[in-house]
């Protein structure tokens, strides 16, 4: 469900997201709701102690400035694509907290890696190794040749602080994969996610939270809408503070 407008209206900030390949999808808005929730537990207004966060491939800076939102968090949003990191810069520059995202340009595969973060989050190129576009912008967005999981996963180990959480969006249908990658790099999930477009659908997607240490997995599945085609009770909980018509 992509939210497929040059701009995307929220209570507090807009993002705009013409030059962007990867639009403001629900289920972004879902996961950036999730994680705000899940590391800023206090009401908004009354924001949890300060953290440092890294948002690798930030694209609009959806999840940087949807965090923002609930917590007093200082983030470097990293984007490859440069008109992507224009948008990123300048949807961050007309939000409330300029202060609190840092927005670069470059590879994160480049990225120094001499400091440590509390939170790595990541909504990643979801197609890797199936049919490719013929827009070049859209394969850097949507498929994982720039950064695999892999990749991904071992500069999550190294930038991660020893007691630090990563927050990731999956397609379902990789979670044997990811679960995989994510042994073999030390990392632990806590807590998963899973997610149906509506209780109608099968599952597509998971929202992974982990960290280095082990602990025991906490599961739970949800779905955006019901069988009415209306958001369900718990997709509105999270996105309330955020969407205008909720």
């Amino acid at each position: 469900m992509t939210m497929s407008n040059t701009w995307f209206r929220f209570r507090q900030f807009t993002v705009q997201q013409e030059r962007c390949a990867m639009k403001v999808t629900t289920d972004a808005c879902l996961f950036g709701a999730w994680l705000s929730r899940y590391l800023c537990k206090s009401s908004p207004g009354n924001p949890s102690a300060p953290c440092r966060a890294l948002d690798i491939g930030t694209g609009t800076g959806l999840l940087s400035l949807m965090l923002a939102q609930q917590c007093r968090v200082m983030t470097d949003a990293i984007e490859i694509d440069r008109d992507a990191c224009e948008q990123a810069m300048e949807n961050v520059a007309h939000s409330p907290w300029p202060q609190q995202i840092r927005v670069v340009h470059g590879d994160i595969k480049q990225f120094p890696a001499d400091r440590l973060y509390d939170v790595v989050i990541s909504n990643p190129p979801f197609y890797e190794n199936e049919l490719r576009s013929a827009d070049e912008k859209k394969n850097i967005a949507h498929h994982g040749h720039q950064l695999g999981l892999a990749e991904l996963f071992a500069i999550t180990r190294q930038q991660l602080a020893d007691k630090g959480q990563f927050f990731f969006l999956f397609p379902f249908k990789r979670k044997t994969v990811i679960e995989k990658l994510l042994a073999e790099h030390g990392l632990f999930v806590h807590e998963m996610v899973l997610v149906r477009q509506s209780v109608r659908h099968d599952l597509f997607r998971i929202m992974l939270c982990g960290g280095l240490e082990e602990t025991e997995l906490k599961t739970s599945e949800m779905a955006i809408k019901d069988e009415r085609d209306q958001y369900t009770p718990a997709f509105t909980d999270l996105l309330k503070d955020y969407y205008l018509y909720l």
